[in-house]
């Protein structure tokens, strides 16, 4: 399995971004609409915030999902007992957001929200037939007006040595949503598992837009796009000293949403929660 980066602007990117996710679960456009100013100064930015204790003031809602998670309540992958070495702030348009931090990352989300709609025209442009009449509707359909669409402002702190045995930044684990759009973050670390026990490093050129499929898609689709398990592995070295900062977005349709005869996507989401323990 290889990753390569398909340029956005090129005749038939379409079809080979989608001929990447289904072939691995994750595509990787360049020369894509994001901008990269945008992306350094939210980087910047929300550095400074994870670094203050103002993040104190904004502890999240166990309700509502957004506000800011400690690392003493972040994530436990499905199927691992430690938790994962992060913190990190959920941003909804109608939740809690530092004001001085809040048109930014508005924007941002829009312009997020844009490209994500297309990017799912041209999954179900290249679905098969059969594929595509799985779909209770339209797929950018799905998320219009959906107030789940989770945007996460992800910190990786520096690493000390003294973290727990076996714990890693983001243990395997698979995204619960439509699609994931992620641009590279400022340091490596993200990878897919490929066939077997390989793990294979995702490009992590700064400006390079990552994409892949969650679970909700897999579940649409009937299998046919999966939904890869990945992570983000530890730094060795003079990069244990260093933060991480990632910005993906989580594309979720409204609750409403039929994905399949088992699920809609509030009952999806719901069981999801409770498997990671945040819910």
């Amino acid at each position: 399995m290889k990753l390569e980066a398909v340029d956005y602007a090129a005749p038939g990117a379409d079809k080979l971004f989608v001929e990447s996710l289904r072939a691995t679960g994750f595509g990787v456009l360049k020369n894509h609409p994001i901008s990269k100013q945008s992306v350094t100064s939210i980087y910047q930015n929300w550095q400074s915030f994870f670094d203050s204790a103002e993040k104190e003031q904004y502890l999240f809602d166990k309700a509502t999902q957004d506000g800011f998670f400690p690392i003493t309540v972040s994530e436990t992958a499905k199927g691992f007992k430690k938790k994962d070495i992060k913190e990190y702030y959920h941003y909804y348009p109608w939740g809690k957001c530092p004001p001085e931090l809040k048109q930014e990352l508005a924007d941002y989300y829009q312009a997020a929200m844009t490209l994500a709609a297309e990017l799912l025209g041209w999954v179900e442009k290249y679905s098969p037939a059969e594929v595509a009449k799985k779909y209770s509707q339209p797929l950018s359909n799905m998320i219009k007006d959906s107030e789940q669409t989770l945007l996460r402002i992800l910190h990786y702190p520096p690493l000390t040595g003294d973290e727990e045995p076996d714990a890693i930044r983001a243990a395997a684990h698979e995204d619960i949503n439509l699609l994931t759009i992620l641009p590279a973050a400022n340091e490596p670390g993200l990878q897919v598992q490929g066939k077997g026990d390989q793990w294979i490093d995702v490009p992590s050129d700064f400006g390079n837009l990552i994409i892949n499929i969650g679970d909700m898609l897999q579940e649409a689709s009937g299998q046919y796009f999966p939904s890869t398990t990945h992570r983000v592995i530890n730094p060795d070295g003079a990069d244990m000293s260093k933060s991480r900062i990632s910005l993906p977005l989580f594309l979720h349709p409204r609750p409403d949403v039929v994905l399949s005869e088992r699920h809609t996507a509030d009952s999806y989401l719901k069981e999801r929660l409770r498997e990671l323990g945040v819910a």
